[in-house]
């Protein structure tokens, strides 16, 4: 599951015993700043025993300078344990010019490798199409985690794009509720 608001260590336990293993927390907001909500969740997730706590940066195109925006999310999260930092790349407020966001994307990754931190993409074939052209493979080493409501908790609905051949996570699941809060749901086999 993948959540963008605050979650006490309560919430997670609860999903935690609902049988999820994993959350991807809201680290950076597309408003340009990083999520006031990441570390103390982090945190939360952890306490609660959730075994996998990845981050997400919500990319503000329009803000500039990629690198500022990952290097000052990993220092917010400064020695918090997660696992990846994943990109979302999804339709909002991207400009048309489809070059100059393959560049900003590289700048995100190249800013997040260079502090030795374990990167993933967030995006689907139509954004992908739309941002940066599907034929773009500039991100085809980094795992991918792909949307595609369906409510079906499996990769038999991938088609190939952008250098990747198979998905690490699908996001089957719009605006769920688990206990109480809502939530996307995802599968990570």
């Amino acid at each position: 599951m993948d959540l963008s608001a605050g979650f006490s260590e309560a919430n997670f336990a609860c999903i935690k015993n609902s049988g999820r293993s994993f959350a991807v927390i809201r680290g950076y907001q597309s408003t340009g700043r990083v999520d006031p909500n990441v570390v103390a969740s982090v945190r939360n997730a952890r306490a609660a025993g959730i075994p996998y706590v990845d981050v997400y940066i919500f990319p503000c195109v329009s803000c500039g300078n990629p690198a500022g925006q990952m290097d000052a999310l990993i220092a917010a999260l400064g020695t918090e344990n997660y696992g990846m930092i994943w990109l979302d790349i999804e339709r909002l407020a991207w400009p048309a010019n489809q070059v100059s966001n393959r560049d900003f994307i590289s700048g995100l990754i190249t800013a997040g490798k260079a502090k030795g931190k374990n990167i993933g993409v967030y995006t689907n074939y139509n954004n992908w199409e739309s941002i940066v052209g599907l034929s773009w493979a500039g991100a085809a080493s980094l795992p991918l985690w792909y949307a595609h409501y369906d409510n079906s908790p499996s990769f038999s609905d991938f088609v190939p794009f952008g250098g990747w051949t198979k998905p690490a996570i699908k996001q089957y699941a719009g605006d769920a509720v688990e206990c109480g809060v809502s939530v996307d749901l995802n599968w990570y086999p």
